[in-house]
């Protein structure tokens, strides 16, 4: 058997197919290669029970305990008979129910004074820790024999302990890497021999076999040490590759000229730059200089003004003789985009007609819902060259649009969109336009060198003088209502002050979306009358309109309203002439309303905390201070009231950013999916290893500038091919 193709082998041919199959639908493990990768969560020393008393609710865990005592309760008049074993490790207690048939066994074999291991998922029943029908393997025998040889196989050994599923429990899936693990001397080794060696690490095989069955805890940290390097340096490998690979790629310079465009737009600025957006800008316009396409991230507060650095970038490109795209998420985002950026141009924005600047050019917007004939003419100006600035949505990127020469993207919020989009509205250009991408959520160091490691990075953490400091309060809705009472009183004084205010809200609830959602919300009420529906932005907006807002403007905002009325209302909210917008997150990014001084989020926990962070950024944006009220009825011990908290303490968008990937964990950071919890990174913590990522940073970049096609590191290149199959390869060309 050839070193690759034992860790191409499916786990069918050694497990069998029942067991290969759960692998494959539960734990997305199908290979030898998969199950060796698969790592233990944790470790458990024979004979140290586990502390009963830090386990997490609502997760599978297998417990080492012993039994304290069993009894067997009657219910429902004699019918039913239920079993309830209690656990202790001397620190804590734990409860264990079986029903029905599933009494009998465990009645027999768990006896006080018996250790077993146990898995299930935790749950609180009556204020008590429980496990409900766990599974468990008695860590005893009866026999002597037997009992001595229990004791060596265990004595002085570390248990791994692995993520599992209800079907498939820790232990059986340790049983099953017994049965791959010789493969593990196949591994094929990525490193070079020479950083190996000068880094002292352990040849990967004998990582894996110390990761799997450690005989000591220094075992562990070797292999641990060794897998995150390996991890950290194949990614920035295949990183490094695509960097190199953009710097070959031809694009036309774009040089901005004086007494352009950019010089009377910046003239005409009521405002000076922060110093933040000069360092970003000059960036920025030395990247649009070169003769290979910039691909620049730009990441910023909310609020910190990257629109006002992307479009000098554009007007700088639009001067060079070039045309310049904006692609934003929503309709809402693009309108309000082209609404302002008009605004700021002025009659720079009317070039070629009447009252516009001879030095001006035609911004356009382009929409899906846009009428024909306006349609028709955005589309023609875009060809013929004559608008050197274009906003738009997915719109942009059918077939039918056509550029006269196309020198720049900005894409805005990133995350919104799929990588197959990005690549094709950068195939309009006739060789690769320069690309900007911009980001309101904050991202920690450690992400950006990964997720977006192929793309440049400049920050703006600098907010434009006269922005107002926001102050963020938890409303606990079900403890106090009478907080929520206060909270609209406080949303009155606002308006009665001349202001304005937003509510938000997770759900529009009108009847397609009950329709769609009515079934689910039945099933998941009827299992826990306690669960209601998230609360809806059409509900809302009545019951306020009658009780606590009674007398003010009261409108609603969604995704599912016709654009031209979505457009109506956000022109009216921004002329004043709404006291309150009820909507749900289409206002999260770029709408920009001076004059909103406070938001009330309702059913707060069921937001993300960068989320939260954002909506919250859509007020204080005026010379008045801020107000955000983050509602929620979640319990005050709740990791959900602790997220609230956390957002509510600070403004600081990176540390927010810190809190939100350690919760969310790090997600495929080489998939699109940027979040969840099957990874390919299974060793390294992207926020917790940035030392680890930041030195396989640097030997990859020292690699791959000796080496670009690695034709002297073929298991380096075995590994990266293995690693970037061809969904990834494909994300990482587009990204």
């Amino acid at each position: 058997m050839d070193r690759v193709s034992s860790f191409d082998e499916p786990l069918k041919k050694l497990l069998g197919g029942a067991t290969a199959k759960v692998m494959a639908e539960h734990l997305d493990l199908h290979t030898v290669g998969d199950l060796l990768h698969h790592y233990p969560r944790r470790y458990e020393e024979r004979g140290k029970l586990t502390a009963l008393a830090d386990l997490p609710l609502d997760e599978h865990v297998t417990v080492v305990a012993q039994v304290a005592d069993a009894r067997i309760l009657m219910f429902n008049n004699g019918r039913g008979k239920r079993l309830e074993v209690t656990l202790t490790d001397g620190s804590g207690r734990l409860q264990l129910v079986f029903f029905r048939h599933g009494v009998h066994k465990p009645h027999k074999e768990l006896l006080p004074g018996r250790q077993a291991m146990f898995a299930g998922k935790v749950s609180v029943f009556n204020r008590k820790m429980q496990l409900a029908h766990p599974t468990y393997q008695l860590l005893d025998a009866s026999d002597a024999d037997e009992a001595t040889e229990a004791v060596d196989a265990f004595a002085g050994r570390l248990l791994p302990i692995y993520p599992a599923c209800k079907q498939l429990d820790s232990w059986r899936i340790a049983k099953a890497v017994d049965a791959v693990l010789p493969s593990a001397q196949d591994a094929v080794d990525p490193l070079p021999a020479a950083l190996r060696e000068g880094r002292g690490f352990t040849p990967l095989p004998e990582a894996l076999l110390k990761v799997h069955r450690p005989q000591t805890k220094a075992d562990i940290e070797d292999a641990k040490a060794r897998l995150k390097w390996d991890e950290a340096f194949v990614l920035q490998v295949a990183l490094a590759r695509r960097r190199y690979a953009d710097t070959q790629l031809p694009a036309a310079a774009r040089r901005p000229v004086a007494d352009g465009l950019l010089d009377a737009f910046d003239a005409k600025l009521p405002f000076t730059l922060t110093e933040g957006q000069e360092k970003v800008s000059k960036e920025i316009f030395d990247d649009l200089a070169t003769e290979h396409p910039m691909h620049r991230l730009l990441q910023g507060e909310v609020g910190s003004g990257k629109t006002m650095v992307a479009l000098r970038a554009m007007l700088a490109v639009v001067d060079a003789g070039g045309q310049a795209a904006m692609l934003a998420p929503t309709e809402v985002l693009a309108q309000q985009h082209h609404r302002s950026i008009t605004e700021m141009m002025g009659e720079l924005a009317e070039g070629g007609m009447l009252g516009g600047s001879d030095r001006g050019t035609k911004v356009v917007l382009l929409t899906g819902s846009m009428g024909t004939a306006a349609r028709r003419q955005a589309l023609l100006d875009l060809v013929t060259g004559e608008a050197g600035i274009v906003i738009g949505t997915h719109a942009l990127i059918e077939d039918k649009v056509q550029f006269h020469d196309l020198g720049l993207v900005v894409v805005d919020e990133q995350h919104r969109f799929g990588v197959e989009q990005r690549d094709a509205l950068r195939s309009k250009g006739k060789q690769p336009p320069h690309l900007l991408v911009m980001t309101a959520t904050p991202i920690p160091r450690t992400v950006a060198m990964t997720v977006f490691g192929d793309l440049e990075t400049s920050v703006l953490d600098q907010l434009p003088a006269g922005r107002s400091p926001i102050a963020s309060h938890v409303v606990p809705a079900k403890d106090k209502p009478h907080f929520l009472a206060r909270a609209w009183e406080r949303v009155r004084e606002e308006v009665e002050n001349g202001h304005q205010a937003y509510v938000v809200c997770p759900r529009i609830g009108d009847d397609a979306e009950e329709e769609k959602k009515g079934k689910a919300k039945k099933k998941a009420t009827e299992e826990d009358p306690d669960k209601r529906p998230p609360l809806a932005v059409l509900e809302i907006a009545d019951e306020l309109r009658r009780g606590a807002l009674a007398g003010l403007s009261v409108e609603v905002l969604h995704g599912r309203m016709h654009p031209d009325e979505k457009d109506d209302v956000m022109r009216r909210f921004a002329a004043g002439d709404v006291d309150v917008l009820v909507a749900t997150t289409v206002i999260e990014v770029g709408v920009n309303v001076p004059n909103a001084t406070a938001m009330v989020i309702m059913d707060a926990d069921r937001f993300g905390v960068s989320q939260l962070h954002q909506l919250r950024g859509r007020v204080g944006r005026g010379s008045a201070p801020g107000l955000c009220l983050l509602v929620s009825e979640a319990h005050e011990a709740s990791p959900a009231r602790a997220r609230l908290s956390a957002v509510a303490a600070t403004l600081d968008g990176f540390e927010l950013s810190r809190i939100d990937l350690e919760q969310r964990r790090e997600g495929d950071v080489l998939g699109q999916a940027q979040s969840g919890v099957r990874s390919s990174l299974r060793m390294l913590t992207v926020i917790d290893d940035e030392e680890v990522i930041a030195a396989a940073r640097e030997e990859a970049v020292a690699i791959v500038a000796a080496d670009p096609e690695l034709e002297h590191l073929p298991e380096l290149r075995t590994v990266l091919a293995a690693l970037l199959d061809k969904d990834r390869e494909e994300y990482l060309d587009k990204g």
